[in-house]
């Protein structure tokens, strides 16, 4: 069977992010991995998450990857150097840092096409992935692009909505309360499960969602 999974919020995690796809799962070309944006900022390997995404998509692997609110803020700095300051201070130094740069604008061409290449959501069937939610008071809630990388909502009553299960991250959360939620078949996953987190309590995972048969794989950020 092919295999369908999503992960989001790596946040420079590139170890746990490798062990997780190439050890635990064990992803496949056969397999479907959504990724659900953030791989910079916070953790000190945001260019290897980035590459190593690249380079699967390169080998033929089945690979979407969708935007965060991270890489906007990198996107809104690039072209606008007022927005600078919002991404330095959610941690946009990091991923500077990583990328062995000091100005954004020195980002090589390839990875500025990566960022901008980015799609803010994907549709598959009844399964919805985002990087955090959707503007539910949006005559059009697939427009709102804000909506897409900043808001999360518990529930959606938007008709555009309706019979969708969102699988989202951006927030993270515990894995009892994600296993919760799976157990209870809500509508609303979340899958961040505070990769970078490592000293808060139940954080400092990094996790796969299999969606089909609704198992989460993690691993730690050790």
């Amino acid at each position: 069977m092919n295999r369908l999974f999503a992960i989001s919020d790596i946040h420079g995690c590139f170890k746990p992010f490798y062990e997780l796809v190439v050890n635990t799962i064990k992803l496949t070309k056969h397999d479907h991995l959504i990724l659900l944006g953030d791989y910079i900022d916070r953790g000190d390997q945001s260019k290897e998450v980035v590459d190593f995404i690249i380079d699967l998509k390169s080998k033929g692997f089945h690979i979407t990857p969708l935007i965060g609110n991270h890489e906007v803020m990198l996107i809104n700095s690039y072209y606008n150097q007022f927005e600078l300051p919002l991404w330095l201070m959610n941690s946009g130094s990091a991923t500077l840092k990583s990328f062995g740069i000091v100005d954004i604008m020195e980002i090589g061409s390839k990875y500025l096409e990566f960022f901008v290449g980015l799609e803010y959501f994907k549709l598959i069937g009844d399964l919805l992935f985002v990087h955090a939610g959707f503007n539910d008071l949006a005559a059009d809630p697939f427009l709102d692009k804000d909506g897409m990388v900043w808001e999360c909502m518990l529930t959606y009553k938007n008709p555009m909505l309706s019979g969708k299960t969102i699988i989202h991250g951006h927030r993270p959360k515990t894995i009892s309360h994600v296993e919760e939620l799976i157990s209870e078949k809500s509508k609303v996953i979340p899958i961040d499960t505070g990769c970078v987190y490592v000293k808060q309590k139940g954080m400092g995972m990094l996790s796969a969602l299999e969606v089909k048969s609704m198992t989460l794989f993690s691993v730690p950020n050790l």
